[in-house]
């Protein structure tokens, strides 16, 4: 196993561990106490045997079998106080972490989210935690008696006889050279595991996620080998790594056998001869098997480290990777002269490694009580420019600025209190109609809600419902229809009452009629916000006060519906379009 892979795991222990350093010394003088118990019991036995038993000395069994009582008794109590310990240590570690990355994940921007992928930081902050919980919890329970039992126990067995310690040193050395070469092979495999174990999650979270575009085109069959085809590797993978881990119990078990044959093999030549008592003997054979299973225990656990390593890799990557949307050291506040005023300067976007950037050279201006609606072809960057304005992007190029403000200068949590966005994907999350309402305002009253409702053409089917608000919301809103979900989700922007509106192609599920009677309660609203609207139907943006259109990333045409059939010709030829779509 390479080092620096070995000090990631440390790292990451050691920052984790720090709050639980109480547990973590009472583990340790708990271990401590139950070594020195299980280490005196076989002197004690031997002491019997060849003073009690030998000697038939009836009162000094009884004596030495009662302090060995006490004395197992003690190894039991501290042996249970030390695992308790050593669970809560583990699990506060594992609470801790997945607190830490859930939080971590939770300042990404898109960017760093595409970079990981869901399923994989789905895996990482599960299985991955799980990893390091698991080798914490065995480490403090074996890993910290191990090396005292195997020391111990050397120094038991010497005290008991000297000639018979070569024995000891062959075991132990062919011992560790066994794990050794075992655990080499099994790092490799441990990181293409948890490899595989994204790609499982990958391929199944697709399948859920797009089960009805499957079913929709006959693609069982073929997704169906897809998966198997992912599975067959990651079991296989894991019948590699299980054919190792079950060649370690016989060979340690061989091997403790082998020696215990050998002990006695020379030991009754030395008791023969007088230099051995028979209890001396017993006694060494017990140090002899505490020795290998201490070894046995510290090698179990190290074939947990390099999967445990490879998991804590992934955390730290995750938790060193910085976001690129930066909370500023001194954040400013909107001057508040024209609250929700909305300009972009020069403003130019690039995907990471993309060829040309998708915006360039934006300048736009949206202010207070105006709608400015956004119109293009498909592809040419317009959920992209509304993104920009609650910083889900940063430019890389110009300026976003809100009330005069350079949205990144603002603090993160005041510039999306000011911002009210409705995604193109609408998406509700599990719980109540409530609970997603008051998603930007939790101390939003039912009246309030209900009034949101109204304007967004949801009251009725949510009235509908026996619970009302508290009808119940799948994840996603998966139990809603998509001009449902839409609404609702046009409602909770509502609730949160921000300066700006940012509707992304946010009614193109509704049908005219609904999309009209939404328009027309939705105008007085919102009558001092700023609106922008992204849209695809030039038939409900014939009102705005401003349309922007957008060709390839750059603005071809500014102005009003009837200026711009006369003077651009892309928005003459989009109008044109769906006029004969409709048509038809």
């Amino acid at each position: 196993m390479r080092v620096h892979n070995q000090e990631v795991l440390v790292r990451l222990l050691r920052r984790q561990l720090r709050p639980y350093l109480p547990l973590v010394v009472a583990v340790m003088l708990l271990q401590l106490l139950a070594t020195a118990a299980s280490l005196y019991l076989p002197a004690l036995n031997a002491d019997i045997i060849d003073q009690g038993i030998v000697q038939t000395d009836l009162p000094y069994i009884w004596r030495v079998g009662a302090i060995m009582l006490g004395v197992s008794a003690v190894q039991a109590l501290a042996q249970i106080g030390a695992t308790w310990a050593a669970a809560r240590t583990a699990m506060g570690v594992g609470r801790d972490t997945r607190a830490g990355l859930f939080e971590h994940v939770l300042s990404f921007s898109s960017r760093e989210l595409g970079e990981f992928g869901a399923p994989s930081l789905i895996t990482r902050s599960t299985n991955d935690v799980q990893q390091v919980q698991q080798v914490t919890f065995m480490s403090l329970v074996m890993l910290v008696a191990a090396p005292i039992t195997a020391v111990g126990g050397v120094v038991m067995a010497v005290r008991q006889d000297v000639g018979l310690s070569p024995l000891i040193a062959v075991a132990v050395t062919v011992l560790l050279l066994g794990m050794g070469l075992i655990i080499r092979r099994m790092v490799p495999l441990f990181r293409a595991n948890q490899r595989q174990l994204d790609a499982v999650n990958r391929v199944m979270r697709e399948q859920i996620t797009g089960i009805r575009v499957i079913r929709a085109f006959t693609r069982e069959p073929q997704e169906r080998d897809r998966f198997a085809a992912t599975n067959t590797e990651l079991t296989g993978i894991g019948l590699r790594l299980g054919d190792l881990m079950a060649l370690m119990f016989p060979f340690v078990m061989l091997l403790m056998n082998l020696s215990t044959v050998g002990v006695i093999w020379f030991g009754a030549h030395r008791v023969d001869t007088g230099d051995m008592e028979v209890g001396a003997l017993t006694a060494y054979i017990s140090y002899l098997i505490q020795i290998l299973m201490s070894i046995m225990m510290a090698t179990m656990v190290a074939t947990m480290i390099p999967r445990a390593t490879v998991s804590a890799e992934r955390i730290e990557a995750v938790l060193g990777t910085g976001t690129t949307l930066v909370t500023p050291d001194e954040p400013r506040s909107p001057s508040g002269r024209a609250p929700g005023e909305v300009t972009m300067r020069d403003v130019r976007y690039a995907y990471p490694g993309a060829d040309a950037p998708v915006l360039c050279d934006i300048d736009l201006v949206a202010r207070p009580g105006t709608t400015t609606a956004i119109v293009g072809a498909t592809g040419s960057g317009k959920t992209t420019l509304l993104r920009l304005v609650p910083r889900l992007a940063d430019v890389t190029g110009g300026a976003v600025l809100l009330d005069g403000v350079d949205v990144r200068d603002l603090a993160p949590e005041e510039l999306w209190s000011m911002v009210g966005l409705v995604p193109q994907r609408p998406y509700l999350f599990s719980g109540t109609v409530a609970s997603n309402l008051r998603f930007g305002r939790p101390d939003a009253t039912d009246d309030e809600l209900w009034e949101a409702l109204r304007v967004a053409q949801a009251d009725d089917f949510v009235g509908a419902t026996e619970l009302g608000l508290e009808h119940p919301i799948a994840q996603g809103g998966g139990n809603v229809s998509g001009g449902q979900r839409q609404r609702l989700c046009i409602a909770r922007a509502l609730v949160a009452r921000p300066r700006v509106y940012l509707f992304d192609d946010s009614f193109s599920a509704l049908d005219v009629a609904t999309d009209a009677r939404l328009r027309r309660a939705l105008r007085p609203h919102i009558r001092d916000a700023t609106v922008i609207v992204v849209a695809q139907r030039v038939s409900t943006i014939v009102d705005a006060d401003q349309i922007v259109v957008l060709d390839q990333g750059r603005i071809v045409g500014v102005g009003r519906h009837t200026e711009l059939l006369e003077d651009c010709s892309t928005y003459a030829e989009i109008a044109r379009s769906q006029e004969q779509g409709a048509a038809v």
